[in-house]
């Protein structure tokens, strides 16, 4: 009997692997095809220059605000290739952090058409690590509620159009997501075996995690607080007074496993950070941490020793970073505080953003749930919701009467708790940010709230009746088992149409509330919509209705003189109607559009020329090339 129950598992785990591997297959197969057919999107033109940099040459002089890590994976591919670089330019040896010069000479000019093949090549290993992220997932799912229930959140991520359209950009975003979920998973081992091995591992992914993205930083107040918590509760467990002598020493042992993560974790990024600046001159790096600091928080401190008596205020922290620069073994963890310090800067300007018909610089408070409403697709809301209500109904009715409840609760839940409390901890960051970037900004978190919907749909189903029962109470139990079985499976299928449906647009995926892939531009673009990433398509219809000239205004890291050679023209609102000049044909992105047209906040400046007041006698344009370029006829 146990040798036929030992086969039977075996069968079953088979099965289980397969089926994720035909869901990674497929999801694959999806982010190719977009990335086949796709241009540059915006953050692509900085971070393709800088990652062939780091890794050809040894030099972090490009886009020091995003960690290495993606960007060196990315470059991959291309360092096989013979590809020329400007590194006898100014825009390379004088110009400061020039990102978006060198990106479009080395992606564009210098290359001999090979433009496309670049960027399509850069986009394999954020595939790759989309992939890793979908198989992490289901590894920690399995872990928590079978080979079967892991697949539900695996198959939400694999089919997700907001994974799909990030999952194949050479972006941090994803990359972010699964430094969150990495760091947080070995951290949770850790916690629950403190052996030296998974100390060591936990500090080891921190390290991987914190070279993803400069967000990614929340983990240190994130694992400080799960610290704590899970002291107390282990306190409790072994019958210890919180206000002892051996809970303190008990605290003791957490906090210096916790500050041992964190310095193996420093020292990852300083190996990196030293490898990736070894050829990055020192005298270049110190000017430039200087120029890029000088208007940060007012600029540095001019008098190093009075800062010093000083708190750790931001100017100083300038100042830290520029001495750092000086130091040759600390200017490797310069470089990245630099990064830090960008960030910062940037989250507390916040970001120009169309929103619900209006245009601001200082963001919404309600953005990003309002985004995620708009964007995320009905059946996983539906899950999701779903998942929410059915938990709140166990934990707080069931489970939060006593508190020995709620500690046993934490006890055999506590990887459940620490995801909670990473999607409440990371949404109440985002939406106190003016940084209103996109849905892509709270995609660390979707992963989470996929899994513990589905460990709440999992409980709901396995529902368990401690009464006895008869016959047709049985009958009964059974029937409903299989009705909710099958409503989950219902709502994935139509997960699955939805993303097919919108195949290859993903970026411009938005709900039925949202107006669906068409109309979703009317409520918030950016990186929600509009990225740039039609270029390649307006080429395409350009040269099948045989236009000879055409004014664009475009948004995005495409090179529009490249794609439309002497047929393109470079336009504003500002220089008035094309029609005027001759020219019969205007294409404009919608994020340009919608930026023009919207109504201005409280406090935004625009420019009365900048309104494009003038093509409000086109009442419609005559096409749009993929989803996000308006192409119209000027009669």
């Amino acid at each position: 009997m146990d040798q036929i129950n030992h086969l039977k598992n075996k069968i079953s785990s088979f099965f289980s692997w397969l089926l994720l591997s035909l869901i990674i297959l497929s999801s694959t197969f999806l982010m190719v095809l977009s990335a086949s057919q796709e241009a540059a999107i915006m953050d692509e033109l900085a971070h393709i220059p800088a990652a062939y940099s780091y890794l050809r040459f040894f030099d972090y002089r490009l886009n020091p605000e995003h960690p290495p890590l993606v960007k060196v994976l990315a470059a991959i591919p291309l360092v096989f290739k013979k590809l020329n670089f400007p590194l006898n330019q100014e825009i390379w040896t004088k110009e400061v952090n020039g990102q978006w010069a060198v990106g479009n000479q080395f992606i564009y000019w210098l290359n001999e058409n090979k433009a496309d093949e670049i960027i399509f090549l850069a986009r394999i290993f954020p595939i790759f690590l989309t992939i890793t992220l979908v198989v992490f997932v289901y590894w920690w799912s399995r872990k928590l509620f079978g080979k079967w229930w892991a697949q539900i959140p695996a198959f939400l991520v694999a089919f997700s159009p907001h994974f799909l359209a990030h999952g194949h950009y050479v972006t941090t975003d994803v990359g972010a997501t699964l430094g969150f979920f990495i760091g947080l998973y070995f951290f949770n081992k850790q916690l629950n075996s403190p052996t030296p091995k998974n100390t060591i591992l936990a500090g080891i992914f921190f390290g991987i995690a914190q070279l993803m993205k400069f967000s990614v930083i929340l983990l240190v107040p994130l694992f400080l607080f799960l610290t704590i918590i899970h002291w107390i509760i282990s306190c409790k467990e072994k019958n210890i007074l919180l206000k002892s002598k051996n809970s303190f020493s008990f605290l003791i042992s957490y906090l210096k496993s916790l500050v041992i993560i964190f310095l193996i974790g420093l020292a990852v990024v300083w190996l990196v950070y030293f490898i990736f600046t070894l050829n990055y001159p020192a005298s270049k790096q110190q000017a430039d941490t200087e120029f890029i600091l000088s208007s940060f928080a007012g600029g540095p401190d001019k008098e190093w020793k009075s800062c010093q008596l000083k708190s750790l205020s931001l100017r100083c922290l300038a100042n830290l970073d520029i001495w750092m620069a000086k130091i040759p073994v600390l200017r490797a963890l310069g470089h990245y505080l630099l990064g830090i310090l960008m960030v910062m800067q940037r989250s507390a300007g916040g970001n120009t953003a169309y929103f619900l018909g209006e245009i601001s610089g200082g963001g919404w408070w309600y953005y990003f749930p309002i985004v995620f409403l708009l964007k995320e697709s009905l059946p996983a809301l539906i899950i999701t919701l779903l998942g929410i209500i059915l938990g709140l109904g166990r934990i707080f009715i069931k489970k939060i009467r006593h508190l020995n409840s709620l500690r046993e609760y934490l006890m055999m839940n506590f990887a459940e708790f620490s995801m909670l409390v990473m999607v409440i901890f990371y949404w109440l960051y985002s939406i106190n940010s003016p940084l209103n970037i996109g849905f892509r900004h709270i995609l660390p978190t979707i992963p989470f709230i996929y899994i513990l919907a589905t460990g709440s749909l999992k409980k709901w189903v396995d529902k368990k009746n401690e009464a006895k029962i008869n016959l047709r109470q049985e009958i009964q139990k059974i029937t409903s088992k299989h009705l909710k079985i099958g409503i989950i499976l219902f709502l994935l299928v139509w997960v699955l149409i939805e993303t097919v449906a919108a195949t290859p647009y993903f970026i411009s995926y938005f709900n039925q509330i949202g107006g669906g892939v068409k109309n979703g531009y009317r409520f918030v673009t950016d990186s929600n919509y509009d990225w740039g990433q039609d270029l390649l398509r307006l080429k395409n219809f350009v040269e099948k209705n045989g236009i000879e000239k055409i004014a664009v205004d475009y948004f995005g890291g495409g090179d529009i003189f490249y794609y439309l050679k002497d047929r393109a023209v470079s336009w504003q609102s500002a220089k008035g109607n094309p029609a005027d000049f001759g020219i019969k044909w205007l294409a404009i992105s919608i994020n340009s559009l919608q930026g023009a047209t919207a109504r201005p906040t409280k406090g935004f400046q625009r420019k009365p020329e900048d309104e494009y007041s003038w093509l409000s006698r086109y009442s419609q344009p005559f096409a749009r090339v993929g989803t996000s370029i308006f192409v119209y006829y000027l009669e």
